[in-house]
């Protein structure tokens, strides 16, 4: 019969210790993510991820400029837009029938600049 031993993961404290001072600095400052759990929230979706790098390649897109680039119907880039321009990522102007989508400032395009800066680094490791 064999016998079964638990072991702890290398990357896993063998015992539970804190720093009561430093848990008592950090953990208040946890509240100012929840704008920020949005933020990231909007950007998991793969095709909102896609339509915002879009966005910032370009200074703005018609929706119909959208769904193609994506490969969507006008339908989808526009509700995946709208979310977006919900949640404070992007803005939209109306130019007769056609509308036209942007990032709303210049964080948006740092956030998806360094996103995709990093993800080059840590695959060519």
């Amino acid at each position: 019969m064999k016998t079964v031993t638990k072991s702890t993961p290398k990357d896993m404290c063998e015992i539970t210790c804190f720093d009561k001072e430093v848990v008592a600095r950090v953990q208040p400052k946890m509240e100012e993510l929840d704008r920020v759990e949005l933020i990231f929230k909007a950007l998991s979706d793969a095709t909102r991820l896609k339509v915002t790098y879009a966005l910032t390649l370009e200074k703005e897109l018609c929706v119909c400029d959208v769904a193609n680039i994506i490969g969507t119907t006008t339908a989808t880039a526009s509700h995946h837009l709208r979310y977006l321009r919900n949640m404070g990522l992007a803005k939209y102007r109306k130019e007769g029938k056609l509308v036209f989508y942007s990032v709303v400032d210049d964080h948006v395009h740092q956030l998806v600049k360094i996103a995709l800066d990093h993800s080059k680094e840590s695959w060519n490791k």
